[in-house]
């Protein structure tokens, strides 16, 4: 299982939002349930905070995509611009 975990946690960056956000929500129930031990607990927390973030980032890029939205004279949706990622 260990190995599977770790294995797993290379390929966060590969996983939709939602594939990361089920992944997160099983990694809280398994911690939740208080019958895994000590150093797998320590994993998944690892594994958690790894998804927690990758969400994060999902979550980020889209707000700045919806911001990136050009508008026209009178309000109307026109386009997007392109997410500059540099910042």
């Amino acid at each position: 299982m260990l190995a599977r975990m770790a294995e797993g946690s290379t390929d966060i960056s590969g996983l939709s939002f939602e594939d990361a956000l089920r992944a997160l929500e099983d990694v809280v129930r398994k911690l939740e349930s208080g019958e895994v031990p000590l150093d797998q607990s320590i994993d998944l927390y690892e594994r958690g905070e790894a998804l927690r973030k990758h969400c994060q980032a999902r979550l980020d890029a889209a707000q700045a995509r919806i911001e990136k939205i050009v508008t026209g004279a009178v309000g109307e949706a026109r386009g997007t611009a392109p997410f500059d990622t540099d910042g």
